[in-house]
């Protein structure tokens, strides 16, 4: 659930930057130079810039929505057994490489011949 959600989150982020990009601002930005070359100028007028307007808010509101479910998804699966068993697994690996340390012979200098 949690994949599709993240899947369905980017999509949406994606076509929303893209009618971002498509709609005309003050300075004309990316609308001035490529939209109205890509659709010939069907995406220049006022009914474009209004339509283009609906759907961004569309999508912002897709977008939040699909963030909340998210964050709800992700706070009700069971992230507790897999901390524990990511714990027991760094618990254990601590011990092994203690072990390792301990077999390791350690010289005294009092023991040393010269």
């Amino acid at each position: 659930m949690f994949s599709i959600l993240l899947v369905l989150l980017i999509i949406v982020a994606i076509f929303m930057i893209g009618l971002i990009l498509l709609q005309k601002s003050e300075g004309s930005g990316m609308s001035g130079s490529s939209a109205a070359s890509m659709f010939g100028g069907a995406l220049t007028g006022a009914a474009a810039g209004n339509f283009l307007t609906k759907a961004t808010a569309w999508l912002a509101t897709i977008f939040f929505v699909l963030c909340a479910a998210l964050a709800l998804v992700a706070s009700r699966s069971d992230t507790s057994k897999y901390q524990s068993e990511l714990r027991t697994e760094l618990v254990q690996q601590e011990m092994a490489s203690d072990n390792v340390v301990s077999e390791i012979p350690v010289q005294n200098e009092s023991t040393e011949t010269k």
